[in-house]
């Protein structure tokens, strides 16, 4: 299994000494041996000590590896990609099964803690890193944010993943043509509901809740996201977009998108 070591952090260039191209790194052990690459959207800084960050094991085009992807970096928190090739695989290695015995990533390794499931992922790291939250402090918006996530964690997406997908080729043969109309029909329906419970929600705009992204927004962007890849039509969502497009201007969203991973092919 391909692995990097990359640690994806902001910080403030007052603080610390200098490095490469004027970006400013904290004094502190945890920095010793950083490289560090000056990137359009914020840092990218290479270490090359193992057991100083969460490793992740992920696919660039995996939805639910990008949610966790854009959590950890709205988070600050770094991280070691490990890569597996779902179309080639790898996930079915002995070495990976002992690891997830569902064989499907993420996989979210902390320490001596190992995590499944996104949406498991991104509360746990909510509640241990609390800032910035990902959840409102409100019970009544937490539980709709955590239904607007669902929409597309617990619906849409488990009906279009790569084992679905090869199922429906593979055994019920059906056509390219079978197999399209059907991811198409599960994002646009997952699209529309998620475009009327926007229309509904008095504190929608910008984002789905409030003026901070939550994780019903990055669920969002993981809807919106396989949409554009199977050219669903996005015209009859413009709040869905509009948040979408927010998102996206975010370095934390931008970064974690599939097109910008190291194994991207």
């Amino acid at each position: 299994m391909k692995q990097s070591h990359r640690l994806v952090l902001s910080f403030p260039r007052k603080a610390g000494i200098q490095g490469s191209k004027g970006v400013a790194v904290p004094r502190t052990p945890a920095f010793e041996g950083v490289t560090i690459h000056l990137v359009r959207t914020g840092f990218i800084l290479s270490h090359t000590r193992k057991g100083e960050c969460m490793k992740l094991y992920t696919y660039y085009r995996s939805q639910a590896s990008f949610r966790v992807r854009i959590a950890l970096n709205l988070k600050g928190i770094a991280r070691e990609d490990s890569f597996l090739h779902l179309e080639k695989g790898d996930q079915f290695a002995a070495e990976y099964r002992a690891i997830n015995p569902q064989m499907v990533v993420p996989t979210l390794i902390d320490g001596e803690v190992k995590l499944f499931q996104s949406l498991a992922i991104l509360e746990y790291l909510d509640e241990k890193y609390p800032q910035p939250p990902l959840l409102p402090a409100d019970p009544v918006a937490r539980a709709w944010v955590r239904g607007i996530a669902l929409i597309n964690v617990a619906d849409s997406h488990p009906l279009i993943v790569p084992r679905v997908r090869h199922y429906l080729t593979d055994v019920l043969r059906l056509s390219d043509e079978q197999r399209l109309a059907w991811i198409r029909h599960w994002l646009g329906a997952g699209l529309q509901a998620i475009e009327a419970l926007l229309a509904e929600h008095p504190a929608s705009g910008r984002f789905c809740h409030d003026d901070r992204p939550t994780v019903a927004d990055i669920c969002l962007v993981t809807q919106v996201t396989p949409a554009k890849t199977f050219d669903c039509p996005l015209d009859p969502y413009p709040r869905v977009m509009h948040v979408y497009d927010s998102c996206m201007a975010i370095p934390a969203f931008a970064d974690a998108h599939p097109s910008r991973q190291p194994d991207l092919e």
